[in-house]
């Protein structure tokens, strides 16, 4: 009859458990991959801000993808509250997207009455052109778009809102 010593047999188990838990180390995720389809979201409409119309000439607003406004005719700017609009395009890096646009919109009129918008190039070019995808950790590039606003003489006062298409194509 063999004789075990239980303190050998504790003493060995402990030592492979130790082992064990010396050798689990922890687990860390990877981040999630970036899309690789394109994704685009509008984060900010366009504002032609506050204006009037002085005579009977009528006139344009301005503005630029870079938030400058000007006015044309017989239009004067007031305040500063006008802003571009900005789309975030989310995509891998370094991919070309190409952006198309048709010229002009109709917007209605609160009180009536319509005016037209021509969305004429953004900060990456006109319609039809090809731009490649910012390389920055977030996979987004913004792309901000102006436009021309055409304000007849017989224009009634009021608040005017439509919308514009801009088609983005993963190259």
């Amino acid at each position: 009859m063999k004789i075990i010593n239980s303190k050998t047999a504790f003493c060995k188990l402990r030592l492979i458990v130790s082992a064990l838990l010396f050798c689990a180390g922890y687990s860390y995720g990877q981040p999630s991959l970036p899309p690789r389809f394109i994704e685009v979201n509008a984060i900010q409409n366009l504002n032609f801000g506050s204006f009037v119309l002085t005579g009977s000439a009528g006139g344009s607003v301005l503005l630029g993808y870079n938030g400058i406004r000007s006015s044309t005719g017989s239009i004067a700017l007031l305040g500063n509250d006008s802003q571009p609009a900005i789309f975030e395009v989310k995509l891998l890096q370094g991919r070309n997207v190409k952006i198309d646009f048709t010229g002009t919109y109709t917007l209605t009129g609160s009180n009536g009455g319509s005016l037209v918008l021509t969305i004429d190039t953004t900060e990456k070019g006109n319609t039809g052109t090809f731009f490649p995808t910012d390389n920055n950790r977030a996979f987004t590039t913004n792309l901000s778009v102006g436009g021309k606003l055409d304000i007849p003489g017989n224009s009634i006062p009021g608040t005017y809102i439509g919308t514009f298409n801009i088609t983005f194509n993963q190259e």
